[in-house]
């Protein structure tokens, strides 16, 4: 199969199923108006208008809709993306797309059009557009997961990052990628990567490409072997595959990377405040209002909790510990209690593992939902913490981590939170500390108010859903 077919059939059935969804939104927007029960609470003034004007209508607005989809990239294929980062993108453009039908309807003047319709647009547009997608999402993950148009990768370098790529490709046969083998700098077997086939040495790279219909090539090579590159790219000049490269060269350098002047002298610049002074208002408006809605909403379980505590094994009812927060500053969080008193008496500070004697029984299904995190919404309310940032962790821990874990103190540059972006991707737990610092780092350089909100919904999935929480 080519490489373009490849690439072909998912987007194809999306841009249909998408027009399908939005030609749906119309109908039912103008039966809702005009027929539907909601019809006694609007009355229809002034007459049933003709189904032909808004059908009509959506023949300019549905290609202006999917033009704007394809703007943003809503048709690339292997969208290794959550449903809730397509749910904001949806909202936005089906917004944009709205204002722009409103201003046309405006100039034309042959037909007015309700704007009760385009309020239900708006909304059903949404709607459908949300379902169909959240569909089409676990249709693409299925045709992959069955061997459909997968695409063929090869890995050059045999580094822990490369065992990562393998491990973390594999184990997730949706994404639609299958690992050929990889090549080492000598062409002998690594112990890193004894699963994988060994294709070869770095030089016999190209011919390899070549020869067989190779779609991706991951680069993960050290620091040390990256005189090997500029050869190896000028050897594969022509070849018509997509070449990709772990940056382990610029992990001292922010993923913003941007060009500023100073009196005319160009500046890289490699760092900047993690928050401008109007983002941490409004980071610290919108956790205040949702902690205080969400405090509100959970009292009945929060006093229920504290009841069961109570019953349940001597001791107070909340664990008050030292945490360090914002600028390295120290600060004392709250959890519900979930352990027996005086737990680290004999052990000294040490993480929670899995079957912990020490919690109680009533501590394990606290411990199961998060829980025993609920009081921390006080911290937030009070200012010590963020609803999403980095886990907050003790100093003795931080002591340690800063060094030995490459950036770990930048962690602090935001306040610490409930949540982070490390948790919803699987690194909770007992995960490497390594590993939760580089996402820890990526969220402090690239937040937004939309990126914490989809960071709280994929925590609430992790909650219900998850396993390694303990």
């Amino acid at each position: 199969m080519s490489k373009l077919r490849k690439d072909f059939y998912i987007p194809f059935i999306t841009v249909i199923a998408d027009a399908v969804a939005m030609e749906t939104a119309f109908l039912f927007s103008y039966w809702l108006r005009f027929y539907s029960p909601l019809t006694l609470l609007i009355p229809v003034t002034y007459g049933l208008a003709p189904l032909r004007a808004y059908l009509e209508s959506s023949v300019f607005v549905i290609p202006i809709w999917l033009w704007l989809f394809q703007q943003r990239g809503m048709y690339r294929p292997r969208r290794a993306v959550f449903f809730s980062d397509e749910c904001f993108a949806i909202i936005r453009l089906v917004c944009i797309g709205m204002m722009l039908m409103m201003a046309a309807t405006f100039f034309y003047r042959e037909f007015s059009y309700s704007r009760v319709v385009f309020f239900y647009l708006a909304m059903s547009a949404i709607f459908f557009l949300l379902f169909e997608r959240f569909w089409m999402m676990k249709f693409e993950q299925s045709w992959y997961a069955h061997g459909n148009d997968l695409k063929q990768i090869v890995i050059i370098g045999t580094n822990a990052v490369a065992q990562q790529m393998y491990r973390s490709i594999s184990a997730r046969p949706q994404l639609g990628y299958t690992i050929l083998g990889y090549f080492s700098m000598d062409g002998g077997p690594s112990e890193e990567m004894q699963q994988v086939p060994l294709l070869g040495s770095i030089q016999q790279t190209s011919k390899y490409l070549k020869e067989h219909h190779i779609d991706v090539v991951l680069i993960t090579l050290t620091e040390a072997e990256h005189p090997l590159l500029p050869e190896f790219i000028r050897d594969c000049q022509g070849l018509n595959v997509e070449i990709m490269m772990v940056p382990d060269v610029l992990e001292l350098m922010t993923s913003q990377v941007q060009i500023k002047h100073l009196n005319g002298i160009p500046f890289f610049s490699i760092k900047a405040p993690a928050l401008t002074t109007w983002n941490a208002i409004l980071k610290r408006s919108f956790d205040i209002v949702f902690a205080v809605c969400i405090l509100l909403l959970i009292s009945p379980l929060f006093l229920l909790t504290m009841l069961l505590i109570k019953l349940d094994s001597y001791g107070p009812i909340f664990y008050l510990q030292e945490r360090v927060g914002l600028d390295g500053a120290l600060f004392t969080v709250m959890k519900f209690r979930s352990m027996r008193v005086n737990a680290e008496q004999q052990t000294g500070p040490v993480w929670t593992k899995k079957n912990d004697p020490r919690t109680t029984r009533i501590g394990k299904l606290l411990r199961r939902f998060s829980i025993d995190e609920l009081p921390q919404l006080l911290n937030v309310i009070k200012g010590d913490m963020s609803l999403v940032g980095p886990r907050p962790e003790r100093p003795h821990f931080v002591e340690q981590f800063k060094h030995e874990i490459p950036k770990y103190l930048e962690r602090h540059r935001v306040k610490t939170g409930m949540t982070g972006w490390a948790q919803v991707n699987g690194l909770r737990g007992n995960a490497p500390i390594a590993e939760r610092t580089k996402y820890d780092v990526y969220y402090v350089e690239n937040w937004s108010l939309v990126f914490d909100v989809q960071i709280i919904l994929k925590t609430m999935r992790a909650v219900l859903f998850g396993s390694d929480a303990y």
